[in-house]
């Protein structure tokens, strides 16, 4: 039987990973995955810094844009109650940057719950392989225990009832040493068995970092959704406060897209350098922190006909000895019986221990197939590389729409509300108020014409 299907980088990645890298000194670096190099921390932090450019640019762009509407704009003849020219479209056009960042923000909650897929999936992977290794232990623990309670009872209870027959008690002496041969074979499977690197501890600690990066993103879409609807609020009823109030809104939300934009072009960059070569570097990291044999790791992580299962000599040996035992105890059963009744209930306990043996060795022999831990290989590498990648991607459009949008409606904005008519802070007062400014003033000329 062939290797289950692995994984295979998608187009996204193979784009990503041809992008130029550069140091600090703008030296070329290597595309591969490297995170302990410091040339390659440099390369990344170079491209998180392209948005921190970006920002200053948008925000240098911003402030000149306003200083030359307050500075050059023409004056206006007093008593002049027409709007001035091109005042509608410097409306519209606040009103079409704030729908372009609505749209921004339903392509960022895409992204946002495509990421987070991926790494759910990701962690469901590493549960599933910490539970098929805690199977393995636990299988070969339960197996050799049982063994060796049979060797210390049965067997040696089966010497004692035997001990006027020299060759049935070597015919036990044998099915002892050959209990104690599979028990000390089984014991070299359980190979992951005091490894400091626990599958179960990597996916909490993955789900716990994922948990606040999702929380963290729903609070940021929402507040720009906030801005941008209470800025088209503003917009609508003229209200030059609420204006003011989104614009500084939206000169901090700016900040935090550009922000956001930066750590996800380097994390999309970086992620897209180890889903381009996954195993090389997954191979040395996990033989670095476990100490495992590369072959052990090798049959994992690649699963082909080219690596042979390091653990096969083990389970021939151990199958054969059972094999043995099988036969060893069916000789004494038709020999020692007749003779020897009381042997009848040691040989019965002793049939039933090698049925569950046999049990527990062929559930051992399937788990330790390269199947099921590459299957969850395969699906990880497949939730991180395409769909949190794919999910990184769309949160960087929505990062950068949402930059856009909020650049240009930080432009449109101070003519906007340049063009709302002068507010009068008694227009909410009732006429027949008497503390109405306009009602006393009425009140005044009254008594005089009297």
């Amino acid at each position: 039987m062939g290797a289950p299907p692995g994984y295979r980088p998608s187009a996204w990645v193979h784009l990503l990973h041809q992008l130029p890298r550069a140091d600090f000194q703008l030296r070329p670096v290597p595309s591969g995955f490297a995170p302990q190099e410091q040339e390659y921390q440099q390369a990344l932090l170079l491209v998180a810094a392209l948005a921190g450019l970006g920002l200053g640019l948008s925000l240098i762009f911003i402030t000149v844009y306003l200083i030359r509407f307050c500075c050059c704009r023409p004056l206006e003849p007093p008593g002049s109650k027409s709007p001035p020219p091109g005042g509608g479209c410097v409306t519209w056009s606040c009103i079409a940057a704030l729908l372009v960042g609505c749209v921004g923000i339903g392509i960022g909650f895409y992204g946002n719950s495509e990421t987070s897929d991926g790494v759910s999936q990701l962690s469901s992977a590493l549960l599933h392989a910490n539970h098929t290794l805690s199977a393995i232990d636990h299988l070969v623990l339960e197996t050799v225990e049982s063994l060796g309670e049979a060797v210390r009872t049965e067997l040696t209870t089966l010497e004692e009832v035997l001990a006027q027959r020299t060759e049935l008690v070597a015919a036990t002496r044998g099915a002892r040493r050959q209990a104690e041969a599979v028990a000390q074979q089984l014991q070299g499977l359980a190979f992951w068995q005091g490894v400091p690197l626990s599958p179960l501890q990597v996916a909490e600690d993955v789900s716990f970092v994922e948990e606040y990066r999702w929380l963290a993103y729903v609070l940021l879409l929402l507040l720009e959704l906030l801005v941008c609807l209470f800025t088209l609020l503003g917009l609508a009823k003229q209200s030059k406060w609420l204006v003011i109030v989104m614009t500084v809104m939206s000169l901090l939300v700016l900040v935090l897209s550009w922000g956001s934009m930066g750590l996800e072009a380097a994390t999309a960059v970086g992620l897209s350098d180890f889903c381009s070569s996954p195993d090389t570097y997954i191979l040395n990291l996990t033989q670095e922190e476990t100490g495992l044999g590369s072959d052990i790791l090798n049959y994992y992580f690649l699963c082909n006909q080219a690596v042979s299962n390091p653990f096969q000599q083990r389970l021939t040996l151990s199958q054969r000895a059972l094999a043995n035992i099988h036969s060893q105890l069916q000789g004494l059963q038709r020999e020692a019986v007749p003779q020897f009744p009381s042997a009848q209930k040691s040989l019965l306990s002793l049939e039933e221990t090698l049925n569950v043996t046999e049990g527990n060795f062929h559930q051992l022999v399937a788990l330790l197939h390269c199947r099921s831990l590459h299957k969850d290989y395969s699906a990880a590498l497949r939730g991180l590389c395409e769909d949190a990648l794919e999910g990184l991607l769309f949160l960087l459009l929505f990062s950068l729409l949402s930059a856009g949008a909020l650049a240009t409606a930080l432009c449109s904005l101070p003519r906007a509300w340049a063009l709302f008519p002068p507010s009068d802070d008694y227009d909410d007062t009732d006429d027949d108020d008497p503390f109405n400014p306009q009602e006393s003033k009425r009140f005044v000329q009254w008594q005089s014409s009297i």
